[in-house]
């Protein structure tokens, strides 16, 4: 019986319209696999290490638009999910966990790979689960099938997220010899069907009255993915109202006229003090730049955020309307409103913003080889529709220093950490029509080196490693950047390179040291390929420093 329910979970998964399922080998989990791996409806990859495994179904649910199936056997192997499971939750990324379990009487009886797993990713689930353990009655299967749907129906409901369902099994796990099974006839099937979310008249003639009053607004996207309409509605607000768009990279909203090379200079008082708005209107989820969020709460400026669901949100401790709407349903409204903004004001960022994309550009051309030049180099021969995934440090710094992208960027900024940026890529472009770029460092690469352990092409994956052997952003963070021992305990130098990775996964590589080199290198890194291709781009960590420093004085200088 406890096959049947196992073979129905896996049916109602099919037939709610999952696709795709990411199985870790092991004994325990073997009625899922098997139940997995025989359904036609389900493409099933095995990936060894969790961890890995975990990011890599993030990449494709993030691109899907979909949950992934994970499947895990009990023990640690549940625990190796968690930095992807709290990434998916923190970028709402919908995701269906399920860890088989050993029955509950075992715990703390020293028995082998078992621990405490119900709940045991806590408040980083939208929901956990336990499933039945036994079917001695009809009622424990009908609790099962419910439960299945549930869980997946929290996964893609506002906020999407991951969703876990804990499953004790018990011995048998395998089927006999030549055993074949099938899933119930007339499973339940729980649709959930949501409405779009918008405010009522009454609530808009209000926040029509409180705009009259603002004349200085800026409006700053988070992380999102792109969307045309809203895009559109953008830059609508920004031409004909005057509204200030400030948009980092992983917006996705980088729109013609918006502000995007704010990082230059909006922690500097003698700059920005005329730039200070009475208004923020925010959708999405974070933003990268400190300095624009430190900005806003040292001016105490008052903070409208769109977001359809619940729980308050205020980054810029401001916060004074929730607007509990979709994005689309509010900034089309507010560009019907006719709102006269402050033109001198739009001016001002705008004026910024051209003088730093004159003169960043030609400082970055004049110099020395390092990793922000290259960086901008790279930049200059990606293909324009295509999609470019970004690890944390200072890969998704570089990027957001240089401004507006024609791509689609992704990176993992629900938890900002460096640990699956290579999975997650892998993951992207397994479901991906188009060409995905990974850009990452070193430290991020080679921690993540796994994700490459795993039997199954990605042609269309790209990777630029920018290797300088260091975690090269401590030099740049005035407190580490300052003791004796920055390079032993906070960079943490290393002396690997992608030369031997890359020929055990029979990728592409090259190596480039010099600018005449990488620009070589590029010609062709684009061409089609039967696997993915690797261009190490190699640096000093102090020189890089040095180059960011330089760059930022100059500006500085410019604009004061």
């Amino acid at each position: 019986m406890t096959m049947q329910a196992i073979v129905d979970l896996v049916a109602i998964c099919a037939k709610k319209g999952i696709r795709h399922a990411i199985l870790s080998p092991g004994s325990r989990c073997a009625p899922l696999t098997l139940a997995f791996a025989r359904n036609p409806e389900i493409q099933t990859r095995t990936i060894s290490d969790e961890r890995s495994a975990a990011f890599i179904a993030l990449g494709m649910a993030q691109q899907l638009k979909q949950p992934v199936v994970l499947v895990c056997t009990s023990g640690s192997a549940a625990l190796n999910y968690f930095p992807a499971v709290s990434e998916a939750f923190f970028q709402e990324i919908p995701l269906l966990i399920l860890t088989a379990d050993r029955p509950p009487e075992w715990i703390d009886q020293w028995d082998g790979q078992t621990i405490h797993q119900t709940k045991v990713y806590g408040k980083h689930v939208k929901e956990s689960f336990d499933f039945p353990d036994s079917f001695e009655h009809q009622d424990q299967l009908w609790y099962a099938q419910r439960i299945v749907n549930e869980a997946i129906n929290l996964s893609i409901s506002g906020p999407k997220g991951p969703v876990h369902i804990n499953i004790p099994l018990r011995e048998p796990f395998y089927p006999k010899k030549g055993e074949s099974f099938s899933a119930s006839a007339n499973l339940p099937i729980i649709q959930v069907r949501e409405g779009k979310r918008s405010l009522d008249n009454e609530d808009l003639d209000d926040l029509k009255s409180k705009l009259n009053a603002f004349k200085k607004i800026l409006i700053v996207p988070g992380q999102q993915n792109p969307d045309p309409t809203i895009s559109e509605i953008l830059q609508k607000l920004n031409k004909e109202q005057q509204m200030v768009v400030v948009a980092d990279t992983i917006s996705n909203h980088q729109i013609p006229g918006s502000v995007t090379l704010h990082d230059h200079w909006i922690g500097n008082e003698s700059i920005s003090k005329d730039l200070v708005p009475d208004l923020v209107i925010s959708f999405g989820k974070s933003v990268i730049s400190k300095s624009l969020k430190l900005f806003l709460r040292k001016n105490e400026v008052e903070h409208w955020h769109i977001q359809a669901h619940q729980g308050l949100r205020d980054p810029f401790q401001g916060l004074t309307e929730f607007l509990d709407c979709d994005a689309i349903f509010f900034l089309k409204w507010l560009s019907e409103q006719g709102l006269s903004s402050d033109k001198a004001f739009q001016e001002k960022w705008l004026g910024l913003e051209d003088k730093v994309n004159t003169s960043l550009f030609n400082l970055l051309d004049q110099e020395d080889f390092g990793e922000y030049p290259a960086f901008k180099k790279v930049l200059d021969h990606i293909p324009a529709n295509s999609q470019i995934q970004v690890a944390n440090s200072m890969a998704i710094r570089y990027l957001n220093f240089l401004g507006k992208r024609p791509q689609e960027i992704y990176c993992n900024r629900g938890t900002s950490g460096i640990d699956g940026s290579n999975s997650t890529a892998v993951g992207a472009a397994w479901v991906s029509d188009g060409l995905v770029t990974l850009i990452t460092g070193d430290l991020a690469f080679f921690y993540d080196r796994n994700a490459f352990w795993n039997n199954y092409p990605s042609p269309n994956l790209r990777i630029i490693l920018l290797n300088n052997h260091a975690g090269g952003i401590f030099r740049l963070i005035e407190g580490p950047s300052q003791q004796p021992e920055l390079e032993e305990y906070f960079e943490t130098g290393q002396t690997l390179d992608a030369f031997y990775l890359a020929k055990e996964q029979g990728f592409d590589y090259a190596l480039a040291r010099d600018s005449k080199e990488l620009e070589a290198n590029l010609q062709d890194f684009y061409q089609e390929s039967s696997q993915p291709k690797i261009l190490e781009i190699e640096s000093e960590s102090v020189k890089n420093a040095q180059i960011l420093r330089r760059i930022k004085n100059r500006i500085t200088e410019e604009l004061l």
